[in-house]
């Protein structure tokens, strides 16, 4: 399965659908942009991220645009809002397993783990 992402609003208890969501390679202070994407109606991107036999070792970065998902659905945020992008880098030591990287979110707070 390789690479996947999740996302769940938290405050209205959904998937957070239309979320744009960027992938990158990291290298110490170094980012290369992967991908970017939009999440689907059930919070996940369409296809995996990467697949088994595309996935390396390494290091990544997924930079999640909360702020702008919460303004596209209405809510008020004060400026500046408490969460803009939630990034998260996490390593894949074995590429031969499933990393899925969910998000639970909400304006104001985030939690992830890896997921199965």
């Amino acid at each position: 399965m390789g690479l996947s992402t999740h996302v769940l609003d938290t405050m209205h208890g959904c998937p957070a659908a239309g979320m744009q969501v960027k992938l990158f390679a990291t290298q110490g202070d170094s980012a290369t942009l992967l991908q970017t994407l939009t999440l689907n109606h059930d919070g996940r991107t369409d296809a995996p991220l990467f697949d088994n036999a595309s996935l390396k070792p390494g290091t990544y970065r997924l930079t999640f645009n909360v702020a702008a998902y919460f303004k596209a659905k209405g809510v008020q945020l004060p400026e500046p809002n408490f969460l803009n992008q939630v990034s998260l880098d996490f390593g894949v030591a074995h590429a031969d397993q499933h990393y899925h990287v969910p998000l639970l979110v909400s304006p104001w707070s985030y939690s992830t783990y890896r997921g199965s």
